[in-house]
């Protein structure tokens, strides 16, 4: 018999969601309702210089209201950081992890003056400053106190995994190459002890996760988080990335850009069905 099908929702509360989250949660939660699956909810709030309690209750009503309902209890990000330390340490204890010293204004120089060509998923791939540092170096530096990221080795985690490959739910099989996208990715730095990319990786999954639902925006994020799973010998889900709602402009909706509320929309007398039908998930 097939597994059951699980899939989730994983917002952070920096701030109230709108239409594209009312997508994305509506897309996640009928693809398990329909599968006879569980539907899961977590909040992401590693964060913690933009996440807000307000915005974290505000979700679990804005869901509720908008009809959804997820199995056993939400799953909070914060609660979880010796987890997440554990991952870390493990992947140091492998020689896959090393300290950066270097400030986001450093390397945009030092990109620029070697002419790096085009910028990755998270800007330009990292030119590999502190890779190359000697051990002793780093040492001193760290118990100096000197403020610094762990950055995955990305070649070197490479070659101990060999080819992988992830599948896309509709088109199959792709081969993953994080460093063209990436370089050497930031796994934890001195104000979020860990990353978006270990956390979201390591909690699916710890959930059972077994169909990533996201937007296309983060299908690139696949082939770091691929590479984490082999690294870590975590399950391997499927995946599907779907279209972004988008504005009148043209661009997607984001909470940067101020896109309306769902709460908006109940405070001027839409229903949750209108609401639904507006994220294009008609009754």
């Amino acid at each position: 018999m097939a597994a059951s099908i699980v899939t989730r929702f994983a917002p952070s509360p920096t701030g109230f969601l709108h239409l594209g989250h009312a997508m994305s949660a509506l897309y996640a939660w009928r693809r398990a309702r329909e599968g006879g699956g569980r539907f899961l909810l977590r909040l992401e709030d590693i964060d913690a210089a933009r996440c807000r309690p307000e915005y974290a209750e505000a979700i679990l009503e804005d869901l509720a209201w908008l009809g959804l309902d997820w199995d056993g209890p939400v799953r909070v990000q914060s609660a979880h950081m010796a987890e997440y330390r554990a991952a870390l340490d493990a992947l140091a204890a492998r020689g896959l992890l090393y300290p950066c010293f270097c400030t986001r204004a450093a390397i945009a120089r030092e990109v620029a003056a070697i002419g790096n060509a085009p910028h990755g998923a998270d800007g330009p791939p990292y030119p590999g400053t502190c890779r190359r540092l000697p051990a002793g170096e780093r040492a001193a530096r760290i118990a100096r106190g000197e403020a610094h990221a762990l950055r995955l080795d990305t070649a070197a985690a490479l070659a101990a995994t060999g080819p992988l490959t992830a599948e896309e739910e509709g088109e199959g099989a792709f081969g993953i190459d994080p460093a063209p996208l990436f370089g050497d990715a930031v796994l934890a730095r001195k104000d979020t002890p860990a990353s978006y990319h270990l956390c979201v990786t390591h909690d699916d999954a710890v959930q059972g996760v077994t169909l990533v639902t996201r937007g296309i925006d983060l299908k690139p994020a696949t082939h770091l988080h691929r590479l984490l799973q082999a690294l870590m010998g975590w399950p391997v889900p499927r995946w599907r990335h779907h279209a972004l709602l988008t504005g009148p402009d043209g661009r997607r909706l984001a909470k940067r850009d101020r896109a309306v509320a769902l709460r908006a929309l109940r405070a001027a007398g839409r229903s949750p069905a209108e609401v639904r039908a507006m994220a294009g998930f008609p009754d």
